[in-house]
């Protein structure tokens, strides 16, 4: 799409008193004195989702053990409910969602399912640039299953390092593929696969298929019920605001449901024997029935009220501020900060592009120091990028503004130069 930006920082400001969520930054909490610009790793507090944890929190003070039987059976079915609500943002039926476990677990349940290799059939295809955790879990996998990583995980180099060539893929799809996994939105450069062309490009070859939408989820639309992916995973702690480390969501395709989890536990069990603790195994034959034990209600409650946002604002709504707003970010980079060194290393069409700016700089580590110090808040990933996450619920266009001026004074000023070139843990 064709943006008509302009370069002063009024423009930015009547951007925002135009901006139909700005109304919706004041239900988080975002602090006076720091710009946040990584939502696309820990998304910011919600007062939805305070509210929602300080409601589970009184439930469990004032029900102890019969919380399970209020309300309905509310918190015995909270997986379930909250699994509904993230059905509609990837357009799914709400029996194929579940709240459960963590994006690597979920994986490992995933691909233990449905990973049934054979002579001829046995390789699981992935790419070179994903998140490493689904890398240490397929290969997991296929050593659980007796073969070398080597022998049985298929991986499709980028050319660039920066993208993923969709055709390269699609002729990966070898008779010798029995599954793929691969990611929805890449985390570095936040290029968007097209997961309805590499789908069905996969079913037509006879190979399961599989996506892990973490940078996705909450930040692109997304609508299953048209290519119908045989699973998928992805955590709630980012876009979603689920708060750090809160429980995953997990997607299995409907047609899959007759099968028994390769992963079993009593949560996963019809409703109608799970009391009777029986010693077989009678499996829920929906999302549910991968379950394994019992739900993390305090892990799962703010991601409750986090979702009624997203309800309410509906993920069109957030699409179309996303990529304006990124779009406006990438502007001002290029007509600001070029002659710095800085350089935006992500797809410019909408469709091709997430919810993140992917800015390189040769000294990408010590400007995102700086700017912490400076009190804005980025995301730096190997070798040389600053993630920049101008969330749709919470960002302003003066916030984007101001980012880049703090981005030109640290480098024209050499400020970069007072850090070290040591990492830190968590940066």
């Amino acid at each position: 799409m064709e943006y008509n930006f302009q370069v002063d920082k009024e423009f930015a400001q009547d951007l925002d008193k135009q901006d139909k969520l700005n109304h919706i930054r004041d239900r988080f909490y975002v602090k006076d004195d720091e710009i946040y610009m990584d939502g696309n790793s820990l998304g910011l507090a919600s007062k939805d989702a305070e509210e929602s944890l300080l409601t589970m929190l009184d439930v469990w003070k004032n029900e102890g053990i019969k919380l399970w039987n209020i309300e309905q059976g509310k918190y015995y079915e909270y997986a379930r409910r909250l699994g509904k609500d993230m059905a509609g943002l990837i357009g799914a039926n709400p029996d194929e969602v579940i709240t459960v476990g963590s994006t690597t677990s979920n994986i490992h349940q995933a691909i233990s399912t449905l990973y049934k290799p054979t002579h001829d059939r046995y390789k699981i295809l992935v790419d070179d640039l994903n998140f490493p955790t689904d890398r240490y879990a397929v290969d997991s996998q296929v050593r659980l299953h007796g073969y070398e990583v080597s022998e049985a995980v298929k991986v499709v180099k980028s050319a660039d390092g920066i993208f993923i060539d969709e055709e390269a893929v699609i002729e990966a799809m070898t008779d010798d593929v029995a599954l793929i996994l691969l990611p929805t939105v890449l985390y570095r450069s936040a290029q968007v696969l097209d997961m309805e062309k590499l789908t069905k490009a996969a079913h037509a070859r006879g190979i399961l298929i599989g996506w892990d939408l973490c940078h996705a989820i909450g930040a692109i639309e997304m609508n299953f019920s048209t290519f119908e992916p045989d699973f998928a995973v992805w955590c709630t702690y980012k876009y979603l605001s689920g708060g750090p480390g809160s429980t995953a969501g997990l997607y299995i395709n409907k047609k899959h449901f007759d099968k028994s989890p390769g992963l079993t536990g009593w949560f996963g069990n019809k409703d109608e024997t799970q009391f009777q603790l029986l010693h077989e195994f009678d499996h829920q034959q929906d999302a549910s029935g991968w379950q394994i034990g019992t739900p993390n209600l305090l892990s799962m409650a703010p991601l409750a009220g986090s979702l009624n946002i997203f309800k309410e604002v509906g993920m069109s709504r957030i699409r179309e501020k996303s990529l304006h707003i990124t779009a406006y970010m990438m502007y001002l980079i290029d007509e600001k900060l070029n002659q710095y060194g800085y350089k935006v290393e992500n797809a410019r069409e909408d469709s091709r592009r997430g919810g993140h700016v992917c800015l390189t700089h040769d000294e990408g580590y010590r400007i995102s120091q700086a700017l912490r110090d400076k009190g804005v808040v980025p995301d730096y990933r190997e070798p040389n990028v600053i993630r920049l996450a101008p969330v749709a619920l919470y960002n302003t266009y003066e916030e984007v503004y101001r980012v880049i001026e703090i981005l030109e004074e640290i480098v024209k000023e050499d400020i970069y130069k007072d850090y070290s070139t040591k990492r830190h843990t968590v940066i």
